[in-house]
């Protein structure tokens, strides 16, 4: 996801007014790239409309942005100040935890039911839920149409080599990213999953066991060094110091001839008057790749009680209205049924450009958030792999060093 907003907020409530009040505090994430979208805006008019309806429960939220949020909650719990939920990117370590409310202690059964069983099902620890999907998002490949023709490409590419070919292709035409590469800390795993899934492999076999240093995926991680990288058709700033915001901010600057990106680049392309093309992200040679979804997540944490209030609170996000609002204001993907099937029977022109992801949803490949280790490996991943395709980065070095740090946070997490 996008956010370009570093700065928390707190909106809602102003505390309890009473003893018979309930002041509930939620840690989100923020979806905008700019202040004048940032979700603290959502958040408000949201909460508003529940304290409306119930006037004996206030709403504090904090938002940050996503290079900070994670970190903050995790602050948070290990100080002994658990919010009351938290809006973030992994769950199943605060569930092993024994810190949050199955998702049956909160939300009405109408309400978990409607969740998407293909995102749910992930949220899953132990065979219980606990972790609520709150946005979805599949990814493409997006190129730009001028870019492209001032470069004399007439398709987009399918394989790497046609990739590579076309980004040299920009960059004789003096394109400042043929491709943009981030692998910056803001969200490198999402780019990192993209092509390891494009090479054949990804960061788990089917068995849920890390596979990260597998031979595919550090000669996917060769060939971007080799490739592109050291080629300099990654633009002038490092692909490790290159976060996700500022990649598409570049790309709706008219600077980007190609990345991968999620349906939130359309809306931002769009109010700038790029014209640009998505396709599925290229394979080595050509053949299908799976889609890549990525899931953030809502929960509920046990600490100050209050599941009542938590899941009357919840149920209210997880109306069918507020869940397209967001989707609606972001360029993301519902996560109810509900929602889905609005939007995927509308002939609106914001809805109908979204339907592509909404069929990409379906079968889409997914981070392995119900592994207690993953937000280790995640932070780690965002941390180090920018490394691999450095000037004297060692592609099979880097990733026998997360395997190992992976290895090693499974291992604890199977003992507990």
């Amino acid at each position: 996801m996008v956010s370009a907003v570093g700065m928390a907020a707190v909106l809602g409530g102003c505390g309890t007014t009473g003893s018979s009040h309930v002041t509930l505090k939620l840690v989100a994430a923020d979806y905008g790239d700019s202040p004048a979208n940032s979700s603290k805006k959502y958040w408000s008019t949201l909460v508003s409309a529940y304290e409306k309806q119930h006037p004996d429960v206030k709403v504090e939220v904090s938002v940050y942005s996503w290079n900070d949020v994670d970190r903050k909650v995790k602050e948070m719990v290990d100080a002994g100040h658990a919010p009351d939920m938290a809006q973030i990117g992994a769950y199943a370590d605060y569930a092993a935890a024994g810190k949050l409310y199955p998702v049956s202690d909160l939300l009405s059964i109408r309400a978990q039911a409607d969740l998407l069983p293909q995102l749910s099902d992930a949220g899953d620890w132990n065979h219980t839920p606990y972790g609520m999907p709150f946005a979805a998002s599949t990814r493409v490949l997006f190129y730009n149409k001028s870019l492209f023709a001032k470069a004399g490409i007439t398709q987009p590419p399918t394989t790497w080599d046609e990739l590579a070919a076309d980004a040299e292709a920009l960059k004789s035409q003096g394109v400042k990213y043929p491709y943009a590469l981030p692998l910056g800390p803001e969200e490198a795993q999402a780019e990192t999953m993209q092509w390891l899934l494009s090479g054949g492999s990804d960061f788990t076999d089917d068995m849920g066991t890390y596979t990260i240093d597998s031979s595919q995926n550090a000669n996917t991680f060769t060939w971007l060094k080799d490739d592109l990288v050291d080629k300099g058709l990654t633009g002038p700033v490092a692909p490790g110091r290159l976060n996700r915001a500022a990649a598409f901010s570049a790309f709706t600057d008219g600077q980007v001839g190609m990345l991968n990106g999620h349906p939130t680049l359309m809306q931002q392309a769009e109010a700038k008057g790029v014209k640009f093309g998505m396709v599925p992200m290229p394979t080595r040679d050509g053949g299908n790749q799976p889609a890549m979804g990525v899931a953030d997540w809502m929960m509920g944490f046990k600490q100050n009680g209050h599941a009542d209030q938590i899941g009357s609170f919840l149920d209210f996000v997880y109306d069918e209205k507020n869940v397209l609002a967001f989707s609606h204001e972001y360029g993301l993907l519902p996560v109810t049924t509900s929602a889905s099937e609005v939007m995927g029977e509308s002939e609106a022109p914001r809805d109908k450009a979204l339907h592509p992801f909404l069929d990409q949803l379906q079968t889409a490949e997914q981070y392995p958030v119900n592994k207690i280790s993953w937000a280790e490996v995640s932070a780690a991943v965002k941390q180090d792999i920018g490394q691999a395709v450095s000037p004297d980065g060692n592609p099979s070095g880097v990733l026998t060093r997360l395997q190992s740090t992976a290895t090693t946070a499974d291992s604890r997490a199977s003992a507990l």
